[in-house]
C-alpha cells in the first residue's frame, strides 16, 4: 500500500484532501525524520487501518526502526497523556492538577531519537487528540530547541490533513457497511 492508493481510495468530495496529502509531506525545511515520523505518529492516532498500512508502508522507506518505534510510541503515550492532562485541564476543580500524575511516561525522556523529533511527534498527536495542554508544552519545548514557526506549522499541516484522510475513510467505510 502507498500514499498514491491512499489518494485514491478517497471519494471524489475529498479531492482537496488528495491534494493536500501530496503537498503536506513535502515541506521546505522539515526532515524526512520530522515528516514521515509525524505522519506515522498521525496515522495512529486518527486510527484508521487503511491510512495507517499506508503511510507506516511509506515511512518505512524514509525512517530507521528506531524513528518508527518512537513515532508509534508518540502516538501511545500521548493517547494517554492527552486524556488526562486535558481532563486535568479542564475540569473546574484545580486540585487535580496538582496531583502527581502516577502515570509511567519514561519514553518521553529516552525517546531513542533526537528528542526535538519525538517532541514534534508528540505535538502532532496532541493536535488530534485536542489537549490544548499538551499541545502548548509541546510547541514551547521545540521553540526553546530552536525549531521554528514554520516547521511547527508544517507538522500540524501534516497531522491535520492525515487525521481529516483517517475520518473521510472512516465515515465512507460506515456508510458501506
Amino acid at each position: 500500500m502507498s500514499i498514491d492508493t491512499l489518494k485514491a481510495a478517497l471519494p471524489d468530495y475529498a479531492k482537496d484532501l488528495k491534494l493536500n496529502l501530496s503537498s503536506v509531506l513535502t515541506p521546505p525545511g522539515v526532515t524526512a525524520q520530522q515528516i514521515w515520523g509525524t505522519a506515522l505518529a498521525s496515522a495512529f492516532a486518527s486510527r484508521n487501518v487503511t491510512v495507517i498500512k499506508a503511510i507506516a508502508a511509506e515511512a518505512a522507506q524514509h525512517l530507521s526502526p528506531e524513528a518508527q518505534t518512537a513515532a508509534k510510541t508518540a502516538a501511545a503515550i500521548m493517547g494517554m497523556n492527552n486524556i488526562y492532562y486535558r481532563f486535568t485541564h479542564l475540569v473546574s476543580e484545580k486540585d487535580y492538577a496538582t496531583l502527581p500524575a502516577r502515570l509511567r511516561m519514561n519514553a518521553i525522556a529516552n525517546p531513542g531519537i533526537d528528542h526535538v523529533d519525538f517532541e514534534l511527534y508528540s505535538l502532532a498527536v496532541s493536535a488530534i487528540n485536542g489537549c490544548g495542554m499538551c499541545m502548548d508544552s509541546h510547541e514551547q519545548v521545540v521553540a526553546k530547541k530552536g525549531v521554528g514557526k514554520d516547521v511547527v506549522q508544517a507538522i500540524i499541516r501534516i497531522a491535520s490533513v492525515v487525521h481529516a484522510v483517517a475520518a473521510t475513510l472512516d465515515a465512507e467505510e460506515k456508510l458501506a457497511a
